[in-house]
């Protein structure tokens, strides 16, 4: 039997005779079912949250290990952790079968590669203490899952995001996320519903894993890097809202702490000059509130 990746959708079987707008209605139809289906993985979402974040606790790293769609969309969730929360680049890291060539042009035929897989996480020096999750939406991609097997021989934490149960890469992980979000609206087309529910997987594991090491307050990203206008702006807005500053106060503190929003939180919090700040940050892994504790 086709994986449900591979079937076809009967709601749309006759996408390609009615209107545009009938058309983006039926794609539009099939997409509200995604949110739902991650509803029902919560559960093994958060417990693969939580590993995660005890091997990053304990410097460890993350890789996301995927090809085509899947891979890109691995790439481009660990590409934005360090701007967005303050983190280094190595924390965590997208592998794509094909090397970063494959972010623009296709290079599918790598994904076949069993041993490939594996031999790109030996190439980033992946140990026992990270945590590796597969992402394939039909589940059976060969590059993947001997990356994940790979990465479970060496003690890895492992997981894996796939919309097809049972399928082979559940078996070969500790954790399998696998929403159900069924036929695509154009048969096969995985980069339509499953590679939604993948990025919405992604977005959710990256973020709680921020939260839950302390690089968010309230809901604010109080590890931004104050990197262009737009996030110096940002910057400003949050020191504003965490400390009470007016904007003169703040701006001036922004300047004094280089503009790093860390180092300034630190610096209002404690009456500490930019130096000091800028240690004790270091010492507690950038944790803003850690910080401030330290040196109170």
């Amino acid at each position: 039997m086709l994986p449900v990746t591979e079937q076809e959708n009967p709601n749309t079987t006759e996408i390609d005779k009615v209107s545009t707008l009938e058309a983006a209605r039926l794609i539009n139809s099939e997409d509200k079912t995604i949110a739902l289906a991650i509803e029902k993985v919560l559960p093994e979402i958060a417990a693969v949250i939580d590993e995660v974040v005890e091997r990053l606790q304990n410097g460890g790293r993350l890789f996301y290990v995927g090809t085509g769609t899947s891979g890109r969309l691995g790439v481009l969730d660990a590409s934005e952790i360090p701007p967005t929360f303050g983190v280094s680049y190595d924390l965590i890291q997208g592998v794509i079968a094909g090397g970063y060539d494959a972010l623009y042009q296709a290079t599918e035929s790598s994904e076949d590669n069993l041993e490939a897989g594996a031999e790109d996480l030996k190439s980033r020096g992946v140990t026992e203490k990270d945590a590796v999750i597969g992402i394939a939406a039909s589940g059976r991609t060969p590059y993947t899952i001997g990356a994940v097997e790979y990465a479970k021989s060496l003690g890895c934490f492992t997981a894996c995001i796939t919309c097809v149960p049972d399928s082979a890469i559940t078996h070969a992980v500790d954790i399998a996320i696998v929403p159900g979000v069924g036929p695509e609206a154009i048969t096969g087309s995985t980069r339509m519903k499953a590679g939604t529910a993948q990025k919405l997987v992604l977005n959710t594991i990256s973020t709680v894993t921020m939260i839950r090491l302390g690089y968010v307050s309230g809901n604010r990203m109080t590890n931004v890097k104050s990197s262009n206008i737009k996030l110096k702006e940002r910057s400003l807005r949050i020191l504003m809202a965490e400390t009470g500053l007016e904007e003169t106060t703040a701006s001036q503190l922004m300047v004094d702490a280089q503009d790093d929003l860390r180092v300034a939180l630190v610096m209002s919090a404690t009456g500490v000059v930019q130096q000091i700040a800028t240690s004790a940050l270091s010492d507690n892994d950038f944790v803003v509130e850690k910080a401030i504790a330290s040196l109170n």
